[in-house]
């Protein structure tokens, strides 16, 4: 077993095995960041879209690290504890929910009605700069939660808590 490997043994830390391509896929993801800023996206904004992609893709690893992210930005904990059932609250703005919609339809591009229904409601609330990075954002989350999924990145916990370990 080496540093690239887990401790199970079974799979292969792949952004450690390839470092040069993970470092790219970071490099992309902080131009993705910065396109939202420059763009006025705000960061709760991102961080919801990010949390939605990685709810759709099981990934635990990046739902952690989101998700303290997300409290960073100042998201609240109600907002997040919906989020999954966001279609049925009415705690998200209609820039927050078709920036939701556009996320999952990323997320799952073969539904090509949802992703046309999506594209729609998303063009009414987000100009083209905004939307480019809506869309930029589900892509490179979509990525990373690939890259965590199949090396099992672990949500480690606090030693005697059982609790994630704090940001």
């Amino acid at each position: 077993m080496s540093a690239t490997t887990p401790p199970d043994g079974r799979r292969v830390y792949v952004d450690k095995q390839s470092p040069k391509a993970y470092h790219a896929l970071v490099q992309t993801s902080e131009a993705v960041r910065a396109s939202a800023a420059d763009a006025g996206l705000d960061r709760v904004l991102v961080e919801l879209v990010n949390l939605r992609v990685s709810q759709l893709n099981g990934c635990a690893y990046c739902l952690d690290v989101h998700t303290r992210a997300a409290l960073r930005a100042g998201e609240s904990a109600r907002r997040l504890g919906v989020l999954a059932a966001w279609r049925d609250t009415e705690v998200f703005t209609a820039r927050e929910r078709a920036a939701l919609a556009l996320a999952e339809a990323t997320t799952h591009p073969a539904d090509a009605s949802a992703q046309e229904t999506a594209y729609a409601a998303a063009r009414e609330v987000f100009d083209d700069t905004e939307l480019s990075a809506v869309i930029w954002a589900a892509i490179t989350i979509n990525a990373f939660n690939r890259v965590s999924i199949l090396s099992k990145h672990p949500v480690r916990g606090v030693p005697g808590t059982g609790s994630a370990t704090p940001a």
